[in-house]
């Protein structure tokens, strides 16, 4: 008998991947989809589970322990309001809403009504950004002094097929840098202030398609990340890591951590230093690669998220959390807007 009852509202293409783990977990049961869609009709019956053509009417009759929300963006707030009035935890996934306001909002609901919301950035159960955060956290590096990362991909032509790709809000910021935001928050803490310049000159389309952004921590420490959905490369968390979904796996390193008494490179964990020793820049390097647990991210999540249901543990990414990385995507759109250094506090005020 599964122990779960698991209800999924939205069946794209990550609602369906959602949909495939719950299926294969041996204690859950997969209490409905629903998705107005002809699409999501089909793929319930594929499954054999009950489809609904909104999200209220599949709580409400399914009464399920739990909801995974895979919808677009713009129902998230109303998602995760319906989830919260009938006491169900949900999943949310990225980002947790359409606008700073609406998060917040969701945060406090969840807040008050002791109703926990995860949300779905999945790099944090990833177990080579779980390790990088580890190791920064245990002074190994010494005192970090800076983060340079890149996410560099070609997407096809056919991918902005789809209207909402081409328009505000589609762009590789919004859709992919705020994974990377929000992994350099989770391993370094919050960022204070940025700066962005952004080109749409490949595409010539509405939204951008690179992207260069500089950050200062509240730490001190600085950084710098280029994003692009214009390049062909292996440098991106979905190749390098093994772990996304839809790519093959290409061993290289897309995010690099430096510290007064070593670095890291990340996936693949290598970590410089001089050794017992010590050392300088003319100093041989040691070069030591920190053991992964092979755990699978996706998964990881799952698991989590069934301990969130319980009870058993706070969701590592709750509602104000999501809307903080949130917050920090949107100064970068502003700097670039502007063409000045935006404060994040900015964004949070009258919030």
């Amino acid at each position: 008998m599964a122990r779960y009852s698991i209800a999924v509202a939205g069946a794209g293409v990550i609602g369906r991947e959602h949909c495939k783990l719950l299926t294969a977990h041996p204690e859950v049961e997969l209490a409905g989809i629903a998705d107005p869609a002809p699409a999501g009709r089909d793929h319930a019956r594929s499954l054999g589970v009950p489809h609904f053509q909104d999200l209220e009417t599949m709580l409400d009759e399914t009464e399920p322990d739990a909801a995974i929300v895979a919808l677009p963006t713009g129902l998230h707030k109303s998602a995760g309001l319906a989830c919260i009035d009938r006491g169900i935890p949900c999943l949310m996934e990225k980002p947790v809403a359409a606008t700073l306001r609406d998060a917040f909002d969701l945060a406090r609901a969840s807040r008050e009504a002791g109703i926990p919301i995860l949300v779905g950035h999945h790099r944090r159960h990833s177990a080579d950004i779980r390790l990088a955060r580890e190791t920064v956290a245990s002074g190994r590096l010494g005192r970090i002094v800076t983060v340079s990362g890149m996410w560099w991909v070609d997407k096809p032509d056919s991918y902005f097929d789809i209207a909402w790709r081409r328009q505000a809000g589609g762009g590789t910021l919004l859709i992919n840098l705020i994974h990377d935001i929000d992994c350099m928050r989770f391993i370094l803490g919050e960022i204070r202030r940025v700066a962005a310049f952004t080109s749409n000159r490949v595409r010539g389309l509405e939204v951008e398609d690179t992207a260069s952004v500089s950050l200062e921590f509240e730490s001190g420490v600085l950084g710098g990340f280029t994003i692009s959905d214009a390049v062909a490369s292996p440098y991106s968390w979905e190749r390098t890591s093994g772990q996304a979904l839809y790519f093959p796996h290409q061993p290289e390193n897309y995010l690099f951590i430096g510290g007064r008494d070593g670095s890291l490179e990340v996936p693949t964990m290598e970590h410089w230093h001089h050794g017992p020793g010590g050392g300088d820049w003319q100093s041989k390097l040691v070069r030591e690669t920190l053991p992964l647990d092979g755990s699978q991210t996706y998964e990881n999540q799952l698991a989590h998220f069934l301990k969130v249901i319980d009870g058993a543990e706070p969701p590592v990414i709750g509602a104000e959390d999501g809307a903080r990385t949130l917050a920090v995507l949107l100064a970068v759109k502003k700097a670039a807007r502007e063409g000045r250094v935006v404060e994040v506090t900015e964004m949070l005020e009258g919030l």
